[in-house]
This record gives C-alpha cells, structure tokens and sequence, in this order.
C-alpha cells in the first residue's frame, strides 16, 4: 500500500503534458496542448492536453483524466503501478514493503504477466553476463556484431542455454505459476523451455516494459527459423508493436521522422551508431496500429530497403496503408548487398544519415523508377504502371496532396492531368463504396441502425469523415437536463469561488442554498448523485472543489468531471498578442461565475417551476369534472396562478419569453 500523503504528493507533482509527451507528439494551441488521440485512430488531432488543468480530454472518443488515469488507460497499469510509474519519474520515494508470492499471485492477471516478464528478461541477461557459456556463445556473438557492453543491457539483450528447462525450474522456483509462463510462451505444453540455445531479443511496449521475446539460433546447421518469437498474449500483440520504439520516440518528435527497418539487430546497430530515430516492423507487414503509433510523434515515414530486397515490390504495397493514414511517405534504396545494420557498420553514423538525406525519394518517384523498369516499352504495363500509382495517390485524405501528386504524375508520365483525375476519383468512388457496403453488413450483424460514416476521401475533393466530438452541452434525454447540467457545472467548476467577495459567500453555498428544497427532485440520476454529494458536503460545513470530482473515487462522477472540465473550445490569444483587445470592465467569461451562477440558478428554477405547473395542471384537469373537490380545485387554481407569477418574474429576470 502507497500512503494517502504520498499519493497526494505523487499527483500533485505529476506533470500532464509531461507524462503524456513521452506518448504523443503535442503542439502548443493557445494555453493547451494538441495531438492525435492515442485511444483511437483520428486523422484530425482531437486529443487536448491542459497543463493548467493537469488533465486530458479526447473529443473524439470521449477518453478523460489525470496523468495518474492516462498511464492506467494507455499501459494498463493498475493504480498502484501507475503511482509507483509517476513517483520513479519524478523522484519521489515509496517506502512499501516487497510483495510476498502470495500477494503477487492476488494482482490483477494483465500485473503478473508483466512481472513474470520482467523476471524472463533479467534472467536471460544474467545468463549472458554471469555464466560460462553465456559469455562464451552469447556475449561473443553479440560483440561480434560490434555492440558494446552498453547497448546490450540498453536493449535487454540476453542468453538462454541448450537445457530443456532452465528458465522454467527458475521461474518456479520462484513462486511464479506454470499457466502464467504458458500463457506468455515461455514455458510450452510439456512443461519445458520454449526458448533454447538462443541469443535473446527482449520486445518492450512503450513504456519500457517487457512484453515478449524474439530467440535467435546459434548454431545454423540446426534446422528450423532463424527467429523464433513470442506467440501473442494478453499483453503483446504483435501488429500493435513496433521494436524499438520506446527507446525512439523522443528521438522521432525531435527530428520530425521515423526511419522504419526490418529487423532488430538493424534498430540496435543504428542505435548504437546514434541514430535513434529508428523503429522495425519485425517482418511484419505494417499495420493500421503500427502506423498509428508512429504518426503520434512524427508524420514523416521514411523506409529503408535492403539492397537485395527481393521482396521490395510486395513491401511497395503496404505503402497504400500508410497514405491512407495521412502520412509522408519517402523510400531508401540502400547499396546492393547492403542492410541497414551491415550499412552503418561499413561507413558510420554521420555517412549513414547523409546517404538517407541525399537518397530518399518521394513514393511517386520510388515507384515509378521501379516499375517503370518493369514496364519497358510495353504500352500496356505502362498503362498498369500509371493506375498503380494513381491508386496509391487515391489512398491519401488530404485533397490538396492529391491534387499535387496527380501533377507530379502527370509531368513525370507525360500523361493529361484530367485523366489522371478521372481516374482516381473512380478509384476513390469505388473505395467509399466497397467501404459503406462493408460498414452495412457489419451493422447487419448486431442491433442498431446503420450510420453512414464512411472514412475517406470523396471525389469532390471533401474528405467524408466527419469527427465524432463529444461536447460540454451534451445532455441526457430528458427534459430540463441542460438546467440540471448546468447546476452541476458551476458546482463542479467553480463551488469553492467567491460568489460575494463582501459576505465571503462561495458560489457553492449561494447554489446550494437556493435549491436544497428541491435537492431530492433533480431527474438526472447522475446529477442528482453529484447535487447530494455537494450538499452533504455543505450542510457539514466541508469544503470541496474541482479536484474532488476529478478524482473521485465513482468512476461516473469522476468522468462527469473531466467532460465539464475540460473544453473543445478556447479564447484565441490573438485578441490580446495580436490586436491588443482587453475586457476592461470584468474578469474573462471562464473566471467570472458571479453572472454564471445567477444565470444557471435562475434557469435551474424555471425549470422546476415550470415543472410544478405542469404536475398542479394535471391535478387541475383531474379534478374539474369532480363537483364534490370544488374546494379543492379553488386551491390549485391559485397555486397555479402563484406559479405562474413566479414563471413570469423568472422569465424577466433572465430575459426570456414564455409562450
């Protein structure tokens, strides 16, 4: 257990724009932070980031929190472990007493298989370093590649021996379970290694954390792979990660691009070389998630081929993919028998960077050497050749990039712009069309209407997506939740602010104070849960303010507050930098919740007015026909005329009409 005091000290020297920096590439709009969400795929940034606030908001998914609530969402840690990340980060002691077998058993399942793989990775570096045959086939090989003592323990580079079941019998030995090191492939059916005779390749994700495992043979008259991996597991998922790229991603938002290779020993000689802007597919055909995690810190791609690269051709076809992501897309073509790792051994870093510099080509012009070679004089596979490149330039969102490259195209091709157009708006007509149909049986499939959604470019030039924005003035369905909302927005945003600066009233207690009669008849399950927590806090005399909602220990309020908090919207600083524009008789509209609060209040009572008279009605339309309860129908007549003269004194006060 992490003390409360430590805890407090924890989130409150936490840093938001920090701790999510090291995830997604922000760029500075006004006060805020910006980036695309790291929760799902967007092609326009609708993540923000308030350093002032300390939290994050998506207003396309709706995802909200604190740095403490973001590493729980992005690298399910527990909240625990999210603490104990934060507070390492920010050096800040936790005095805890080590984890017994026992209670490392109780965590959550998704805890233990980190651990476990953490205890795999520091086994097979120890086997590395300590042992005989560690050091006499591991490290050996390792430094014949030339990597330093360095560069291996930065990457967790390790060794497992010939022996059937070395690492299992140390795992258990050490308390850990048998379903948990077969859940993760490192112990197979038969109870044995899964890893033998191998130099290891430890995979982390993006916090640097363990998650799966890459064996490399020795011996290469052994038959079998070369590699042999991890199978996937609750916590690895092979075409959501990239090798690499927690040690990359710094290095890839400070230069603005990601050099993207095949294979590990290509990442860690490159590294080693202090180029560290580098990530790999491991073999793996790219991936929307792949992308994605690259696009979060750069969205320039540049791809590195090897000079022999028989499979260049096959690899040309996943560029499609990256272009639809809206990235910038440039291809090496590195000297024939050369790779990427052999490369910068052979001329060094600084020469290695340079040739990338001096060779890179746009996608067009990669392609269409290649294929033009591949053509000839064939008038027909020159025909082929244009629509390969055509349908490529149909893949990208932006209409203004399109319309570059079709001019790229129709120079190079020697080829009328207009049928270049004519042939990629077909492309694109016939790709939004296969997309809608897809979309519609896989709604076929499951309950719910059909909504026409569609991601991608239209022939017009318009992009068809249309992002899903969750705003603050969203409400429940029934009627009157704006007014309660609205309550609940000034309780949250501003209850400790000073309503009367002169009688030292908070806004809270002015709220409170004129609803508590009806504190019990809010409609909203959820704001009449919020409007009873802030009056008992009330009645009790204790404080409260935003931070108390934040961090709540109800999940549903606890987001409820980070939706109220946290804007789509903000003051341009235009008006000020620029124009020289001040509000000269008051604070800014988000500081002043004097006339705020008076607003809500008064629609908050109309509404509940206008509520009571519609139920005295009722009763009234009951009893008319009723001889026997004149008496009683002569009394909600005039509670309906006093009703009515509270609606109308409501209405003049906040200059509304009543019809």
């Amino acid at each position: 257990m992490i003390p409360p005091d430590t805890v407090q000290k924890i989130i409150a020297a936490a840093r938001i724009e920090e701790v999510i920096g090291d995830f997604v590439d922000l760029r500075k709009r006004g006060s805020n932070r910006i980036g695309l969400c790291p929760f799902h795929n967007e092609k326009t940034p609708s993540f923000v980031v308030s350093p002032a606030k300390n939290i994050y908001k998506c207003f396309g998914c709706g995802k909200a929190g604190d740095p403490v609530k973001f590493l729980m969402e992005h690298e399910h840690f527990s909240y625990p472990e999210a603490l104990r990340n934060l507070a390492a980060r920010y050096n800040i002691h936790v005095e805890e007493r080590k984890l017994t077998a026992e209670e490392v058993e109780a965590r959550h399942f998704e805890d233990s298989l980190f651990l476990v793989n953490e205890t795999a990775s520091q086994f097979f570096q120890d086997q590395l370093f300590n042992t005989d045959i560690g050091k006499s086939a591991g490290l050996s090989y390792f430094k014949g590649r030339g990597y330093s003592e360095e560069i291996i323990k930065k990457f967790n580079l390790g060794f497992v021996p010939d022996i059937q079941d070395k690492f299992t019998s140390f795992a258990l030995s050490k308390g850990y379970k048998l379903d948990l090191l077969q859940k993760l492939g490192l112990t197979n059916k038969y109870k044995k290694d899964f890893f033998k005779d191998k130099v290891m390749f430890t995979i982390h994700n993006l916090s640097g954390k363990p998650i799966a495992f890459a064996g490399r043979k020795l011996n290469e008259q052994k038959s079998g792979p070369k590699y042999v991996n991890s199978p996937e597991n609750p916590v690895y998922f092979k075409s959501k990660t990239l090798y690499g790229l927690n040690f990359a991603r710094k290095d890839i938002s400070k230069k603005d691009v990601c050099y993207l290779v095949e294979g590990y020993t290509d990442v860690i000689s490159l590294h080693q070389a202090g180029i560290e802007n580098v990530v790999a597919s491991s073999g793996t055909s790219l991936t929307v998630e792949q992308i994605g995690l690259v696009k979060r810190y750069s969205p320039n791609l540049t791809l590195l081929f090897d000079g022999d690269n028989a499979g260049v051709k096959a690899a040309l076809r996943g560029i499609d993919l990256v272009l639809e992501q809206d990235m910038n897309v440039k291809l090496v073509m590195l000297p024939e028998n050369e790779d990427p790792d052999s490369f910068v051994k052979k001329v060094g870093g600084d020469a290695f960077e340079d040739y990338l510099q001096t060779n890179a080509q746009d996608f067009i012009y990669f392609k269409t050497k290649l294929l033009k070679e591949e053509a000839k004089q064939d008038p027909i596979k020159k025909v082929e050749l244009i629509k390969d490149i055509v349908r490529s330039i149909s893949k990208i969102p932006d209409p203004l990039k399109r319309s570059v490259y079709i001019k790229e195209v129709s120079a190079v091709m020697s080829m009328e712009e207009e049928l270049l157009l004519d042939q990629m708006n077909s492309f694109i007509k016939s790709d939004i069309s296969n997309l809608r149909k897809r979309k519609q049986r896989e709604e076929s499939r499951r309950p719910g209407p059909v909504k026409d959604d569609i991601v991608g470019p239209s022939s017009e030039g318009q992009g068809l997506q249309k992002p899903s924005v969750n705003t603050n003035l969203k409400t429940s369905g029934h009627k009157g939740a704006y007014q309660e909302r609205d309550i609940i927005r000034i309780l949250i945003l501003a209850g400790d602010f000073i309503f009367d600066e002169d009688e030292q009233v908070k806004v809270s207690e002015f709220i409170l104070s004129n609803i508590e009669d009806v504190i019990n008849d809010f409609d909203d399950p959820l704001y009449s849960k919020v409007a009873k927590l802030c009056y008992n806090k009330f009645i009790n005399g204790e404080d409260f303010d935003t931070s108390f909602f934040v961090n709540n220990e109800d999940e549903s309020v606890s987001k409820l507050a980070f939706d109220l908090v946290q804007s789509p919207f903000e003051y341009s600083e235009g008006w000020a930098d620029r124009w020289q524009i001040y509000l000269q008789t008051q604070k800014m509209p988000d500081e002043n919740f004097q006339p705020d609060s008076l607003q809500a209040l008064l629609r908050f009572k109309l509404h509940k007015v206008s509520q009571m008279c519609e139920k005295n009605q009722s009763r009234i339309e009951q009893l008319t026909s009723a001889e026997d309860e004149l008496d009683i129908l002569i009394k909600l007549l005039k509670v309906q005329s006093k009703l009515n003269q509270m609606k109308k004194e409501l209405a003049e006060q906040l200059g509304t009409v009543i019809l």
